[in-house]
């Protein structure tokens, strides 16, 4: 079965034809109107459109999207889109002309990767990002775990624990959900850029910074030494929380070399003597995974929940 998915993020639309192997045949990108709803459920239609008429007629189409949607009340809650407090399952039925199953991106992530990709066959895998925000989403036995009211480890808003604030002599910095110490304001591509300029550097991007660590620069291996036992932090919570047997790391920041070795070897210190440790391993299929997990979830509801064009 052909279908298809829309990667929505806080700076473009994605969408992406697969055919029957859940192999990428054509894909189309057109920028996220950021502020006005009526403005961007405009742009998904067109996004859904294009999906058919390359398609030559109608099919299973998933949303993966940043932010969360309730399940109870349909309602979107999300700080980079400008659809907070929208009845998605409602305007999307309207632009669309049916309802469109709709996933977290970072729960798209892990039901790609547990299913054909990195942690493929896992029972208990976690899909982490880091991009401009930090979030996971979660998949039991290849399937994409419930989530009451929408909000299951959204790790990124969980407060970063005192005594690694403390370790490092670091405040409560301010979250962009308006709250201090969230984890979102440490670790994350923006939270790096954040930490650097914290600890002398100036505002200096990752992959320059990173490039600084392997040539030696003293400062900038500091700097990615206290970003990395921050985010060993992050996942001691998941650990002693789900205790995944895999977590597969997205998002632009994954992409930074030496991703993967940096946080290996933090982890151990920050967990409790004896306990697992997770396998750590990078999305099998990139920047493409929340997508093609959309295109899943369209797959898997048209098979449960059968619809004619």
């Amino acid at each position: 079965m052909i279908c298809a998915g829309l990667d929505i993020g806080g700076t473009k639309i994605e969408a992406r034809l697969f055919d029957a192997g859940l192999n990428a045949t054509h894909s189309h990108r057109v920028p996220t109107p950021r502020n006005n709803a009526d403005a961007f459920f405009t742009a998904v239609g067109e996004q859904v459109a294009w999906l058919r008429e390359r398609a030559g007629g109608d099919l299973p189409i998933g949303i993966a999207m940043t932010g969360v949607v309730e399940p109870d009340t349909g309602l979107a809650q999300t700080a980079n889109l400008p659809i907070s407090g929208q009845p998605m399952a409602e305007r999307l039925t309207a632009v669309a002309g049916r309802p469109l199953p709709v996933m977290n991106d970072s729960m798209a992530l892990a039901f790609s990767e547990a299913n054909g990709g990195a942690a493929d066959g896992a029972a208990a895998v976690v899909g982490l990002i880091f991009g401009t925000g930090v979030a996971a989403g979660i998949c039991i036995n290849g399937r994409p775990a419930a989530r009451y009211g929408g909000i299951a480890v959204e790790l990124g808003h969980c407060g970063m624990p005192g005594r690694a604030l403390a370790r490092h002599g670091l405040g409560q910095w301010r979250c962009g959900c308006g709250r201090d110490g969230c984890i979102e304001a440490y670790i994350p591509g923006p939270g790096l850029i954040r930490l650097a300029a914290h600890m002398g550097m100036g505002e200096i991007a990752p992959p320059e910074l990173a490039a600084r660590a392997a040539a030696g620069d003293a400062q900038a291996e500091a700097v990615l030494a206290t970003w990395a036992d921050l985010s060993a932090e992050a996942l001691e919570i998941l650990q002693m929380t789900i205790d995944p047997q895999i977590v597969v790391l997205g998002g632009g920041l994954s992409q930074m070399p030496s991703f993967v070795d940096r946080l290996e070897a933090a982890l151990p210190a920050r967990l409790i003597p004896g306990t697992p440790r997770p396998t750590l391993r990078l999305a099998r299929h990139g920047d493409a995974s929340g997508v093609r997990g959309a295109a899943l979830l369209a797959r898997m509801t048209a098979a449960e929940e059968p619809w004619t064009s």
